[in-house]
């Protein structure tokens, strides 16, 4: 089955939009576009799928009621517009998926939630159960509360997140341009790519280019790499333009026919490997020599102390770590079995010769990602 249609059948789909799609500068939330989304995901709903959405647009909806003018660089202003921000937005949707009948739920995440495993797994099962329930949940970024060192990133990526999290079965990532081009499409000459079989292959698309809004944190290279991490995780995706929403949420057999479709892998990650790929808080480094990394990414088998020459940052047993090949490419991600005190006696030696409380994998298969050839 193609990508459009996949995400046409999807029974469980997360749609992300973005802060320029649903805010002015000059008059915070864009009522009437805000009520044209919900008026496609409730169509979506009604069609009998599951709908999570990821809504940016906190801090754009709190600067008009504060008086600012402008999104500002100020960590303080922006926490404190994002607090006005919350309920504005919250309201406004409460009251527009009202006029369908549907109850929404907010749930806002900060890093910790998708860091922590422990967290991460609580966020999981606070969505499932809304929409066993039948609520509709809306995402954010609790931006009240987020610092530099403790945000998620940007809402794309919080939307791949959430896509696995969840189990969706596709990903709409909604936003103010209507698909991906292979250059600005502001210039002569560029042209919609329709389907990206393999993300990996856009490394020659010029992407890296501020939004025209000045709303939002995000842009096309943070689309992409979050619809790398979904497409990469087994879950297809179509890049819209938000003003599109209804025909890119509609389930015709054929699929959506605008946009740019993301092929997904066919395998999908585990929920572990996923969370130790793109979410897991990286505490340290294991240096490995070549026979390692062969074992790790080749074979599939556990990290054992013999093919480890180096160790670096603080770390205790059952954090995350980066597993580094001799070229300084990190390979590899996984959970120690170790604190950071304990390895130096360890690495380089085989495990017959290690004291026998120490005899057992730095780090086992089953707590192990590969980052390359994977």
């Amino acid at each position: 089955m193609t990508t459009r249609r996949l995400v046409a059948a999807a029974a469980r789909v997360v749609v992300k939009v973005g802060s320029s799609s649903l805010t002015s500068l000059g008059g915070g939330i864009d009522h009437g576009r805000l009520d044209a989304l919900v008026d496609a995901l409730a169509a979506r709903r009604a069609a009998g799928s599951q709908v999570v959405l990821v809504s940016s647009g906190a801090i754009a909806a709190g600067l008009a009621p504060l008086g600012i003018g402008k999104r500002t660089r100020d960590l303080a202003t922006q926490q404190a517009a994002a607090s006005v921000g919350q309920l504005q937005l919250a309201h406004a949707y409460s009251a527009s998926f009202a006029r369908h009948g549907l109850t929404v739920g907010q749930v806002l995440l900060t890093a910790d939630d998708v860091i922590r495993r422990a967290h991460y797994r609580n966020a999981q099962r606070t969505l499932v159960r809304l929409l066993s329930l039948g609520a509709l949940p809306v995402v954010n970024e609790n931006d009240t509360v987020a610092t530099d060192e403790i945000r998620v990133g940007d809402n794309d990526r919080l939307a791949a997140l959430v896509a696995h999290l969840i189990g969706a079965d596709a990903l709409l990532l909604l936003s103010d341009v209507d698909g991906l081009y292979d250059g600005d499409p502001r210039r002569p000459g560029a042209v919609l790519l329709p389907d990206v079989e393999d993300v990996a292959a856009l490394a020659e698309v010029d992407v890296a280019r501020p939004g025209a809004s000045g709303l939002g944190s995000g842009g096309m290279a943070t689309k992409i790499e979050a619809a790398a991490m979904a497409a990469g995780a087994g879950v297809p995706v179509l890049l819209a333009a938000a003003e599109d929403a209804a025909l890119a949420l509609d389930t015709a057999p054929e699929g959506p026919k605008l946009g740019t479709a993301f092929r997904a892998q066919h395998q999908r990650l585990s929920a572990r490997r996923f969370w130790l790929r793109h979410a897991a808080d990286v505490r340290g480094r294991l240096d490995l020599d070549a026979g390692a990394v062969a074992a790790v990414i080749e074979r599939r088998r556990s990290l054992l102390a013999a093919g480890v020459h180096g160790v670096s940052g603080e770390f205790v047993a059952g954090d995350v770590v980066d597993l580094v090949g001799p070229y300084g490419t990190v390979v590899a991600r996984g959970v120690i079995a170790f604190d950071a005190a304990e390895l130096p006696a360890l690495i380089g030696r085989r495990t017959r010769d290690l004291p026998p409380e120490y005899r057992r994998e730095l780090v086992h298969a089953d707590d192990l990602v590969p980052l390359r050839g994977s």
